[in-house]
């Protein structure tokens, strides 16, 4: 504690605060979001879908693919015809494909898959019974484009879920084991 030591009279106590530790405890804290905000920025610009060796899958029917891409700079969709579709962008508009043919948006994939999941269900005997065989329980597989934002694929995640489906996983390019 410091005291005061001006003119005359009995000494007290000063009421002043010290600034110095909240100055220094707040410089730390700026230099540490300065360092890191632009690594958690780059690491999630950069999230690449991994690639690995394709092995033949034993899928079931009821497995539901969806296919998530985005559009071109100039707003171009990847079609059956010749578009000119210049390749998915980060920037682009989602694009998704329910059974890898149908574009949908976000609400028209939560009620086809839940429309879907339901049927299977019925067909199946009902909730009890599909439950008592795990097998029987479809999958949502997503096949996204390198380039598709992360926002357009947890969006399918997100839906997909929502309607339903316990398992979802993500297919990757094969790679050709021969080089």
């Amino acid at each position: 504690m410091a005291i005061s030591t001006g003119g005359g009279g009995a000494e007290k106590p000063m009421s002043d605060i010290n600034t110095t530790p909240l100055v220094d405890v707040m410089l730390v804290l700026l230099i540490i979001f300065l360092i890191a905000v632009p690594v958690a920025i780059q690491t999630i610009e950069k999230l690449e879908i991994p690639i690995f060796e394709s092995t033949e899958s034993k899928d079931k029917v009821e497995n539901l693919l969806i296919t998530v891409s985005t559009t071109d700079p100039q707003g171009r969709t990847a079609g059956m015809q010749r578009t000119g579709f210049g390749g998915a962008t980060r920037d682009g508009e989602c694009r998704i494909y329910f059974n890898n043919t149908t574009p949908v948006d976000s609400s028209e994939l939560y009620d086809r898959a839940f429309q879907r999941l339901d049927d299977i269900v019925q067909r199946a005997g009902g909730p009890e019974a599909i439950m008592a065989d795990p097998d029987l329980i479809p999958q949502v597989h997503i096949r996204g484009d390198v380039n598709a934002p992360w926002r357009c694929v947890a969006g399918v995640i997100y839906n997909v879920q929502a309607a339903g489906y316990p398992t979802v996983g993500f297919i990757s390019n094969p790679v050709d084991p021969n080089g």
